[in-house]
């Protein structure tokens, strides 16, 4: 994902040696259009800064041993932005999944989109499904990217693929476990922690299922300004936290 990876992994703190990371951490990028705004610039040039420094920030998570990170890039409320600014974002989308095609192989990264694609230009789905097919072929490090996605959407999607599946014969019981099957993140696990930068103290409709227990950490600092020194500031406060997912603490 990125040029620099060797430079990053002399960044590495010493601690995850000895400590490792979450398995799974969930990321907002919240904070775009407000860090352009700040600098004169459209809010194009903010999702452009805030793209790249996924790259970024995906790069380090695979160095330091976390094994999923998921980022909600957009949601299914952002099409009601202006247009140009919505157009905007999906040509950085293709650019994206143009360059993970390319490297993907080199850096044996997974990268899944999770939302409702079927809206998406075909240019897009058709890059989708190429990063797909790719990425079957790797273990390791997965990167998630949510795209036209809304978590209570992901319930309702799920509930529905239930139901037609149970009324054919084809779906066991109704339970916790087996409705997870029918989510856009089935066989992934649930985020260990979740991470809003921009200043927001909301979820916003993401992951609404898969967060019931998981560590929630706000930061006031805009995405592309969030840097890895300001994720292992959240994953040294996710440490400090008792997860006690409803017992005692011994």
């Amino acid at each position: 994902m990125s040029s620099s990876k060797s430079e990053a992994k002399k960044d590495i703190p010493e601690i995850y040696s000895r400590r490792r990371p979450p398995g799974h951490i969930a990321i907002i990028l919240d904070g775009n259009g407000r860090w352009a705004k700040r600098r004169g610039l459209p809010r194009t040039a903010g999702h452009s800064a805030g793209a790249e420094n996924f790259r970024t920030i995906a790069t380090y998570c695979k160095d330091i041993g976390v094994s999923f990170l998921t980022v909600y890039a957009f949601s299914s409320e952002n099409w009601k932005r202006p247009p140009e600014e919505v157009s905007a974002i999906m040509r950085l989308f293709e650019k994206y999944l143009i360059e993970s095609v390319e490297t993907m192989a080199r850096d044996r990264i997974k990268l899944k989109i999770l939302g409702d694609v079927s809206i998406l230009s075909p240019r897009l789905r058709s890059l989708i499904e190429e990063t797909a097919q790719i990425s079957a072929e790797y273990d390791g490090f997965q990167a998630n990217v949510c795209i036209n996605y809304g978590g209570r959407a992901e319930i309702v999607r799920a509930a529905k693929l239930y139901a037609e599946d149970y009324s054919k014969g084809k779906a066991g019981a109704l339970t916790e476990e087996n409705f997870s099957r029918y989510l856009y993140t089935a066989d992934i696990p649930d985020p260990d922690l979740i991470i809003r930068p921009g200043g927001e103290l909301r979820l916003s409709n993401f992951l609404m299922w898969e967060s019931a227990y998981s560590e929630l950490i706000f930061s006031d600092v805009l995405w592309p300004d969030f840097g890895v020194r300001d994720l292992d500031a959240a994953i040294e406060e996710y440490w400090s936290r008792d997860r006690r997912y409803g017992g005692l603490s011994e």
